[in-house]
């Protein structure tokens, strides 16, 4: 026998092992969440329908903001027997429609390549449209201002009370177009010749806790502008 033929057959059963997978009756779901939801959950039902055993290594999400359980801690699924990946999600104050996704590591799989992804798509009502989330210079530009515009979508107006930042290596100036409704956040900074990040905090009079701050980005960095 020789070592090419061991090889190959090692391979061809590589291939057969690597094609037993889990079937999912949906590998992306959407759900709607409300303005005053943070948490939720989203399971996955799935069974073995392959002719072999597997084992499920590890399922993560990949975002701070997804924890993964599997029904039960069970990981060693014999063909025909079925469970359920739950993804838990903590959205903190987001808005908007967001996308996170879960791996699916079984026995086998590489380090950063899981046999299957699911997505979960995330419906939660803008409270506050804000363009550009993030203002930014590269290394060595002018100092020239640039705005963020912040448009206040709920039924009762929301007003800006105060900004304040993390650094002082940007100045800021807030522009009421429309109190409670219409602003723009003028931002400038100091200097552009070395790497910079600062948080702009703007406290609201929102009455729903989650999303009584709101934070905008100035950032000076290496590269092109994008």
């Amino acid at each position: 026998m020789t070592m090419k033929f061991v090889v190959g057959c090692w391979l061809a059963l590589a291939g057969v092992l690597s094609a037993a997978n889990l079937s999912f009756t949906e590998v992306k779901k959407e759900i709607k969440m409300g303005l005053e939801d943070t948490k939720g959950t989203v399971d996955y039902p799935f069974k073995n329908e392959s002719g072999k055993p597997i084992t499920i290594k590890e399922a993560k999400g990949f975002c701070s903001c997804t924890s993964v359980q599997i029904s039960g801690g069970k990981t060693f699924y014999k063909p025909g027997e079925s469970g359920v990946i739950r993804v838990n999600l903590d959205m903190g104050n987001e808005t908007g429609t967001v996308e996170k996704a879960v791996g699916i590591f079984l026995e086998g799989d590489a380090e950063a390549n899981p046999s299957q992804q699911l997505t979960v798509v995330i419906h939660i009502p803008v409270l506050v449209e804000i363009e550009p989330k993030s203002v930014k210079w590269a290394i060595g530009d002018a100092k020239e201002p640039k705005t963020i515009r912040l448009k206040m979508k709920a039924e009762q107006p929301i007003h800006i009370k105060s900004v304040s930042t993390s650094t002082e290596n940007f100045t800021q100036e807030l522009k009421v177009l429309e109190d409670g409704r219409d602003y723009e956040l003028v931002v400038t900074p100091k200097s552009t010749e070395a790497n910079a990040l600062t948080i702009f905090r703007l406290e609201t009079d929102c009455t729903i806790k989650n999303h009584g701050t709101l934070q905008v980005f100035g950032v000076v960095s290496k590269g092109p502008k994008r």
